[in-house]
């Protein structure tokens, strides 16, 4: 039986420095586990800016049998991944995609931490969907309630609870 291949995300950003630096971020929870994580952002080292053709290639490359999520950094990187499935030759591997409004940062962060184990990619958008309400809440123990949070249990994405139990390599 081959192992469990992980769900690829693909980080779309209009700068590839902040793409690179989240990545290294997210990469540095995952204990050595492989995760396929491709960026396409900026237009080049020091152009600002997205790339439907581009991001449509780093799709191809993290959309394996368990599919993709891509995140998006704002307004017009949405449209050029819509372009950019548009673009996509296969429709089943356009099905495998999910595009997320979560947060480049943290939803990159819990998004890989869950592809890493062995999270469907339903999951894993969830999971990065849910890295904003660790933002919206704080550390206020109301937030906490108003959310529906009980005082005393975690309101952090139940990714990032798993972090710390993926086995090290």
């Amino acid at each position: 039986m081959a192992p469990h291949e992980a769900v690829g995300i693909v980080v779309v950003s209009h700068s590839r420095q902040l793409a690179r630096a989240a990545i290294a971020l997210a990469g540095e929870m995952l204990n050595g586990h492989p995760v396929v994580i491709e960026a396409a952002a900026g237009l080049d080292e020091s152009t600002f800016g997205t790339d439907a053709v581009r991001i449509k290639e780093a799709i191809e490359r993290a959309n394996g049998s368990s599919g993709v999520v891509v995140l998006m950094d704002m307004g017009s990187a949405v449209l050029s991944t819509e372009l950019a499935l548009e673009l996509m030759a296969d429709p089943a591997a356009r099905e495998r995609v999910i595009l997320s409004s979560a947060p480049i940062v943290e939803g990159l962060i819990v998004a890989a931490v869950a592809a890493a184990g062995g999270a469907d990619r339903h999951e894993v958008a969830d999971e990065a969907s849910s890295a904003l309400m660790g933002n919206s809440v704080g550390s206020s123990r109301i937030a906490l309630t108003a959310k529906g949070c009980r005082p005393g249990t975690s309101a952090l994405p139940s990714a990032l609870v798993r972090a710390s139990t993926l086995p090290l390599k």
